[in-house]
């Protein structure tokens, strides 16, 4: 429920009958002028009343409710809400996100599968405000384009940059494993883990993928990989980033579960086999189960202040009623 800090502010708005009050009683009444039209053989004046009433019924009605949001913004309402805020670390996961161009194969009903990825992954960040959550992108080479954050709005935003091809043509499996290693194995989190999202094969980098597995495996981070994409001929459209060039076709889609697999199971994890986005909701959300550790916490009381919104909903009403006025009606304010 909102708290207004400034109750009394809402006296203004018995300035709304009073002026009508007044107005009936001739009181700030309009003044009117008498004008004598002659016939100057010009074309005949049309008035267009049902559309015009329309337009002053409406400007009136703007005026009115802008003023209306301005009293409410000087009765300076604020909302309180209570967040979570966590004394003790929860489970620290970092994605390997494949960006490789077949990453844009559009398998996933009518998104692609880099699309899909980051929907599920947003969700399960949304969800799980306790946890810490890094992104590293992976083409040719690995970046951390996210280091580990317990900040929700720094990590969507960032992951929403991500696109294909930004990092090469190329899948370096072993490469992009192994930055995540780099980023999580000092961490104190009681919990670490890394999941990689790939459609394709190691064919980059100079970290083979086993290596980079038993890295994971020797700091006490547990892998998780999936498997992306339906088999067979699918539909793909591709612009490079580097040569701006586009690419439209369909894509033969297959990866080597076998080595997938290997990989998870190497790296103490499981390997998930993704052709939905179902899937990928049901396999991030098994995981999180399987990382999740119990964290302490205090509830805190967090207020917003609304001033400065409703005052720039009520200038946007003023200026439409004065638009209307003046430009649709050609009457002076």
């Amino acid at each position: 429920m909102p708290d207004f800090q400034n109750p009394a502010a809402f006296l203004l708005l018995l300035l709304i009958p009073l002026l009508y009050i007044f107005r009936k009683a001739g009181i700030f009444s309009r003044p009117s002028f008498i004008v004598t039209l002659s016939d100057w053989n010009g074309k005949n004046f049309l008035w267009n009343k049902p559309v015009r009433n329309f337009g002053s019924i409406l400007s009136k009605i703007l005026v009115i409710a802008a003023f209306i949001i301005v009293v409410i913004a000087f009765s300076e309402p604020i909302l309180y809400k209570q967040e979570r805020v966590y004394s003790s670390r929860g489970t620290d996961v970092v994605f390997v996100v494949d960006i490789s161009p077949s990453m844009a194969a559009r398998d996933m009903g009518n998104f692609t599968r880099l699309e899909t990825a980051k929907t599920s992954i947003k969700k399960l960040v949304e969800s799980n405000p306790g946890a810490t959550f890094g992104v590293v992108a992976m083409g040719e080479e690995a970046a951390i384009i996210i280091p580990p954050t317990i900040d929700k709005k720094i990590f969507t935003e960032r992951l929403e940059t991500i696109d294909i091809g930004q990092l090469g043509n190329g899948t370096a499996i072993g490469t992009g494993v192994a930055t995540a290693v780099f980023h999580l194995s000092s961490s104190a989190a009681p919990k670490k883990c890394i999941v990689l999202l790939t459609d394709g094969e190691n064919n980059s980098g100079a970290i083979h993928p086993e290596t980079a597995a038993e890295l994971a495996k020797r700091n006490n981070i547990v892998l998780y990989v999936m498997g992306i994409g339906t088999s067979g001929s699918v539909p793909l459209e591709y612009t490079d980033p580097s040569t701006g060039k586009n690419y439209s076709g369909y894509l033969t889609s297959s990866y080597n579960e076998e080595s997938l697999r290997k990989l998870a199971v190497t790296g103490n994890g499981r390997f998930f086999e993704i052709k939905s986005l179902n899937d990928f909701n049901l396999a991030l959300s098994m995981i999180i189960n399987n990382q999740s550790v119990v964290q302490t916490y205090h509830s805190k009381t967090v207020s917003c202040d609304y001033y400065d919104k409703l005052v720039f909903v009520a200038g946007i009403l003023f200026i439409l009623s004065w638009i209307i006025k003046r430009i649709f009606l050609k009457e002076a304010i």
